[in-house]
């Protein structure tokens, strides 16, 4: 818990003392949006319909959320959490098919109604700011 603390708190400093990028498309250039090698996983659980579930809504989420900003902080961060959203919507999706821990899939339907709620107000306020 500590060590959590620690790490969230030096990600923090560093995050306000590092230079701001001004157009953070450009720092994405050549990037690979793709779960990171690191986090891939390895093993014969990769493979099951599940995994490959979870593996796709992830690119899914990660692809739509590498929008090119604004210059809008509002716009930018409401459209890219709609993508954050529906990405937890379609992770809480595979959960309901494939997971068999009743609190769990409690969890994906409330995860479900909590976020179509939300992306529906978000989408509004885009709606109605012309965005």
């Amino acid at each position: 818990m500590v060590r959590t603390i620690v790490i969230a708190a030096s990600l923090l400093l560093a995050s306000t003392v590092a230079p701001v990028v001004a157009n953070a498309e450009d720092a994405m250039k050549g990037m690979d949006h793709s779960m990171p090698a690191k986090s891939m996983p390895s093993d014969a659980g990769s493979k099951s319909p599940s995994s490959k579930a979870f593996l796709a809504a992830n690119a899914k989420m990660h692809k739509a959320m590498a929008k090119p900003m604004t210059g809008d902080a509002d716009v930018d961060f409401v459209r890219g959490m709609i993508a954050h959203h529906q990405g937890a919507i379609d992770m809480a999706k595979v959960e309901l098919q494939y997971g068999k821990d009743e609190k769990l899939r409690k969890l994906a339907e409330d995860i479900i109604k909590a976020q179509e709620g939300e992306i529906a107000m978000m989408q509004q306020w885009l709606d109605a700011h012309g965005k």
